[in-house]
């Protein structure tokens, strides 16, 4: 039961698969207000839990800077990329193909977590899915995401962060560099910092992986991470 007395099923997990980032984007608000509104009429909705990839595309959160994208309009053209300015918290990041994003779109307090604590099982699920792969990935003090050598000069992000809140209720996410072409990160400063690198488990583990695999072990750590909260 929620707060408010309206009821919940089971964590739902889907898979948009490929989609263009605005179709995503809109498909997570109309979410993301479906929920807010039954929240706060007592009614039935569910948490959800979004996995998809998106084609070539820079995303700057709200207190991004416009002069971490290095790019021009016209370049980006030629790198058939576009940027969009969204409502996540946040700098500037990358999405592509091989990239594995995910979008939970759900009510904290049905899972009895504050914003601060929501961003640390997210970090906990994605360092869980590197341990597996044999990969010490951990947290970077100040630093939104997950981190390699987090405290050394070689530190380099593998999992970037961005999260929207309103009334409890969570949108955007995180995206874990797998199979990632980390070529187009060399266009901006990713997240905002420009001392440190970006790396995938591809580079990390010199060769691809199944983007489905990732996905599976991936939804495993969310689903154990969010389970024993209910």
């Amino acid at each position: 039961m929620t707060a408010n007395g309206g009821s919940t099923q089971s964590l739902l997990f889907t898979d948009w698969g490929l989609i263009p980032y605005d179709q995503s984007w809109r498909r997570q608000s109309e979410l993301f207000d479906a929920v807010i509104a039954a929240k706060l009429a007592g009614k039935f909705y569910r948490n959800e839990v979004v996995f998809c990839e998106h084609p070539h595309v820079y995303t700057l959160g709200r207190s991004g800077k416009v002069n971490n994208m290095l790019l021009d309009e016209e370049r980006l053209k030629a790198m058939h990329a576009t940027l969009y300015h969204t409502d996540r918290g946040g700098d500037i990041t990358y999405h592509g193909p091989g990239q594995q994003v995910c979008y939970p779109i759900l009510n904290l307090e049905d899972f009895r977590l504050g914003l601060k604590e929501y961003i640390h099982l997210l970090e906990e699920a994605i360092i869980r899915v590197c341990a597996f792969y044999g990969i010490t990935a951990g947290r970077l003090e100040k630093a939104t995401g997950v981190w390699l050598d987090g405290d050394r000069p070689t530190a380099r992000k593998i999992c970037a962060m961005g999260v929207r809140s309103s009334r409890y209720v969570t949108m955007h996410g995180l995206a874990l560099n797998v199979n990632t072409d980390l070529r187009y990160f060399r266009s901006i400063n990713p997240c905002g910092f420009m001392d440190k690198g970006v790396t995938s488990l591809q580079k990390e583990l010199g060769y691809e992986l199944s983007m489905d695999e990732v996905k599976s072990k991936l939804k495993e750590r969310l689903y154990a991470l969010l389970a024993v909260r209910r």
